[in-house]
């Protein structure tokens, strides 16, 4: 079992927990991946069905023309989510999803005046992409069973 603890790093209180932290570490951060996937497949399944239906909520935001933002929504929600989820091309995935969770929460955030409280999923969101934009995925992934991340 590896121990997780960085050299210098503070000293765990219960010193036996790091056998149970270092077996999970890896498990916990697929679970991460995939949840985080399935949430955006879920969010943008509805989208995905009717790709042009946001189409005046994108042009209120100053993407002109709708018609060729909201699919280009709908895809980045639908099918990034299940491209972070099984772990294929997870940088680009996360980076892309990442632009478009950034603008729902300037658009929660600001354009619609909700602050915080309605821009909260989207920044939980983004913090979630933001660490695999910057980790990539893990040996539990398909990046990994083909041998090549960005």
């Amino acid at each position: 079992m590896s121990d997780l603890r960085i050299k210098n790093s503070p000293k765990l209180f219960i010193p036996t927990l790091n056998g149970i932290y270092s077996s999970l570490h890896e498990f916990a951060e697929t679970l991460l991946r995939f949840i985080g996937g399935a949430a955006l497949v879920t969010h943008g399944y509805g989208k995905i069905l009717n790709p042009f239906g946001a189409s005046g909520m994108v042009e209120s935001l100053g993407f002109y023309p709708g018609a060729f933002w909201s699919p280009l929504l709908s895809a980045t929600e639908f099918f990034g989510g299940i491209l972070l989820a099984i772990g294929l091309f997870t940088r680009p995935v996360a980076f892309a999803t990442l632009i478009v969770l950034l603008v729902t929460v300037w658009f929660h955030w600001g354009v619609q005046g909700q602050g915080y409280s309605g821009a909260e999923k989207s920044i939980l969101w983004s913090a979630i992409l933001f660490f695999f934009l910057i980790r990539g995925a893990n040996r539990h992934s398909v990046d990994a069973k083909i041998g090549k991340q960005f």
